[in-house]
């Protein structure tokens, strides 16, 4: 049984994601975000903690310091709202498997930055860039979905 209190608290938690969702949907934070991908493995490589904290600050403020798009044409665009989709439904899916293999790429990446393993880093960090891009589309087509599954339910209620 849900409560008032947790109710609020799931109300907040899907207001400030879609405020987020609707300034990281801009395509100058997806693709900027996205090419920042290999910065992770800087501090760990470099064992500095100024490192750390400059990426994680550019991390943080990544999705929110672009103004929402304009328009809902952009392939990135589209990735980052299928996303906010998907985080919402969590459904068991190709691009679960996807998600998981690339978080463990980007596990591996940091492993031999620690290492000072510089070819199996880059790799890792190619590997995980390539299956974000893999990600990517299957939030598009996840959106296409959803937005196919709503328009026909308004179709629906229209016909009662």
């Amino acid at each position: 049984m849900e409560t008032a209190r947790s109710s609020d608290t799931s109300g907040l938690v899907a207001r400030v994601r879609r405020a987020v969702f609707a300034r990281h949907a801009n395509p100058w934070s997806a693709w900027t975000r996205w090419a920042s991908t290999p910065l992770v493995v800087v501090p760990v490589w470099t064992r500095r903690w100024s490192h750390a904290a400059l990426v994680g600050a550019w991390m943080a403020i990544n999705p929110v310091c672009f103004p929402p798009p304009a328009n809902e044409r952009n392939w990135a665009m589209r990735a980052m709202l299928g996303e906010e989709a998907w985080i919402t439904h969590r459904p068991r899916d190709a691009a679960l498997a996807v998600d998981v293999a690339a978080g463990l790429a980007g596990a591996v990446a940091v492993v031999a930055a620690r290492k000072r393993r510089a070819v199996p880093a880059a790799s890792a960090v190619a590997a995980q860039m390539g299956l974000l891009l893999v990600y990517w589309e299957l939030m598009t087509r996840y959106l296409d979905r959803q937005r196919g599954a709503d328009s026909a339910e308004g179709d629906d209620v229209g016909r009662g």
